[in-house]
C-alpha cells in the first residue's frame, strides 16, 4: 500500500481536520470523536491513510484527547521538537502525510512503556477490525486485540 498527501485527500478534509493536520492546530479537549472510543481496530492518518495506532495501545488518560502508548509502525511517526506557546514539547507528525497529529509525553502508564501519545481525533480515521482486511490493513490484525 502506498501512502501520501494528495490534493484530493486534502479536499476531503473538514475545516477542523485541515486546521489540525495542516496548520498544527488542536481540537478542544473532550470534544474529539475518538477520545472515549475503544472499539477494536486501527487508527490511520486522515490524510494519507498510513497506519498510526492500534486500539490495543489505546488507554484512557483523562487528558481529553485519544491517548496511545506507542505507534503501530514506528517508521510512520516523526517526533520533532516543538517550542511553540512558550513550552518545549515533542510534536508527533505522520511521515507520509506530514500531518500534525499531536504530542508525546513521558507520563503514560509504566506497564505500557511509559509514553502517552496525545493525539487529535481530527487527524485520525478509525478502521474497525472487521474492515481492516478489506481496506488493505490485514497485516496489522495481529496488533489488534478484542476490547
Amino acid at each position: 500500500m502506498t501512502y501520501g498527501k494528495t490534493k484530493e485527500a486534502l479536499g476531503r478534509l473538514t475545516s477542523e481536520q485541515f486546521h489540525v493536520t495542516q496548520q498544527n492546530g488542536t481540537e478542544r479537549p473532550f470534544a474529539g470523536e475518538y477520545d472515549d472510543h475503544f472499539e477494536p481496530g486501527i487508527y490511520v492518518d486522515i490524510v494519507s491513510g498510513e497506519p498510526l495506532f492500534s486500539s490495543s495501545a489505546k488507554f484512557n488518560s483523562g487528558c481529553g484527547w485519544p491517548a496511545f502508548s506507542k505507534p503501530i509502525v514506528d517508521e510512520n511517526v516523526n517526533e520533532l521538537r516543538d517550542g511553540s506557546y512558550g513550552m518545549v514539547r515533542t510534536e508527533v507528525r505522520s511521515v507520509h502525510g506530514d500531518s500534525h497529529l499531536g504530542h508525546v509525553f513521558p507520563d503514560g502508564p509504566s506497564d505500557m512503556g511509559g509514553l502517552r501519545y496525545c493525539i487529535n481525533s481530527a487527524s485520525l480515521r478509525f478502521v474497525p477490525k472487521e474492515d481492516m482486511e478489506a481496506e488493505g490493513y490485514g497485516a496489522f490484525l495481529n496488533q489488534v486485540e478484542e476490547a
